[in-house]
């Protein structure tokens, strides 16, 4: 999650290294907010376009929306799970942390369908993301984990039908992404343009985010198959975006804006609106900085409020879990926040996905080391979404 430590003295010299339980609407919680159009030159070509032209259907615009109603237990006791992924035929499958599993939702229980090898679990590593692939070229499922000397990608084959899916022998597809007791990234997703995004904390040293000899601190984008697209805006390099510290969520609306949520250290938690090649600040600053070499969040939060993890876009709102708040919180393109479920009805909040129509699933994270376990945590919820207004 976050560790107290300072910047240091270091920073502007890494810096030139980079060359340049309610039932209704949610309650209005204002933050500070800002637009910026400032995106540092990468060093790819200046006649190149690195911005990504859509294959796959955007979803439908739902307008802005808000949870509505009592979430709905979908499955309870779940061993520190991370990360949800819904397959094409609507099936779940999740990820525990700890002790490598990967479950498929099978009626309320979490039925094993692997245990990933190598998976080295200690601190904020262990088995993180998970992201399905199901199109012409074969079905797979992905996972980000973390083993003795870094944290990896891998897929393995995915087969059956709902409630009897089977893996096979997996694969590398990344590895050399640095590894640490805190700050993993772990999050996965298949963008609109078919490309595998990962984001990548900066495993406890700051200075791995800015610059490109490193693949911490960053969000990395692949081919399906491990490979560098050619329209990368570092040449070569996997590297999307640098500056950022730890990032656990990525998700895209439908006209295909990128958006990422971050952890800060001490001050602020970040919602940030993703454009290729740029640098997002981190360790050179954390919230909003007005520096027109870096792009400043579109919200932020106090570290206390947010800690934010997994996030999903539905219409016009991006919902967010927080960890540390312990509250699902929903956020505008505009950068206009409000809070569901704060208080800690809950617990701390790890993972939200779409779900079917104008739902998400919700995973809670109590029984990580860092929650206050309650009877049937860890739990997979279902939430009804209506519009605000």
């Amino acid at each position: 999650m976050r560790t107290r430590t300072g910047v240091g003295a270091s920073v502007a010299a890494v810096a030139a290294l980079f060359l340049a339980a309610c039932s209704g609407e949610p309650t209005a919680a204002p933050r500070a907010s800002v637009v910026s159009t400032a995106s540092p030159t990468p060093s790819a070509s200046p006649s190149r376009s690195p911005t990504p032209t859509p294959t796959a259907a955007p979803v439908e615009d739902l307008g802005p929306l808000v949870p509505s109603g009592d979430p709905v237990v979908i499955a309870s006791n779940l061993a520190a799970p991370w990360s949800i992924a819904r397959l094409a035929d609507g099936s779940l499958i999740v990820s525990e942390r700890d002790t490598g599993v990967i479950a498929e939702i099978v009626g309320a229980a979490a039925v094993p369908l692997t245990t990933v090898p190598g998976v080295v679990a200690a601190g904020e590593g262990g088995l993180l993301g998970l992201a399905a692939l199901e199109d012409a070229s074969g079905s797979y499922l992905y996972a980000y984990f973390t083993s003795a000397g870094d944290n990896r990608v891998m897929r393995m084959p995915l087969a059956g039908a709902a409630g009897a899916h089977t893996l096979g022998a997996p694969e590398v597809v990344l590895s050399g992404i640095p590894k640490a007791s805190n700050h993993d990234g772990g999050r996965m997703a298949f963008g609109p343009d078919g490309m595998l995004y990962i984001t990548a904390g900066d495993a406890s040293t700051g200075s791995n985010a800015q610059t490109l000899d490193s693949l911490g601190g960053k969000i990395l984008r692949l081919t399906p198959t491990g490979a560098v697209p050619a329209d990368n805006p570092f040449p070569g390099s996997p590297v999307w975006t640098l500056g950022h510290r730890n990032p656990q969520g990525i998700a895209w609306a439908a006209d295909g804006t990128m958006w990422a949520a971050e952890f800060g250290q001490d001050t602020w938690d970040e919602m940030n609106r993703i454009t290729p090649g740029a640098n997002y600040g981190w360790p050179i600053v954390e919230g909003l900085a007005g520096d027109p070499a870096l792009v400043d969040p579109i919200a932020q939060w106090p570290t206390d409020d947010a800690s934010p993890s997994g996030i999903a876009v539905v219409g016009d709102t991006i919902f967010m879990a927080g960890l540390g708040g312990e509250r699902l919180w929903t956020v505008g393109f505009d950068g206009a926040s409000a809070e569901w479920y704060g208080g800690g009805q809950l617990g701390r909040l790890r993972d939200v996905v779409r779900g079917p129509g104008s739902t998400v699933y919700l995973l809670t994270n109590n029984t990580d080391g860092r929650g206050s376990p309650r009877p049937g945590d860890d739990v997979l919820y279902q939430v009804n979404l209506v519009p605000a207004g």
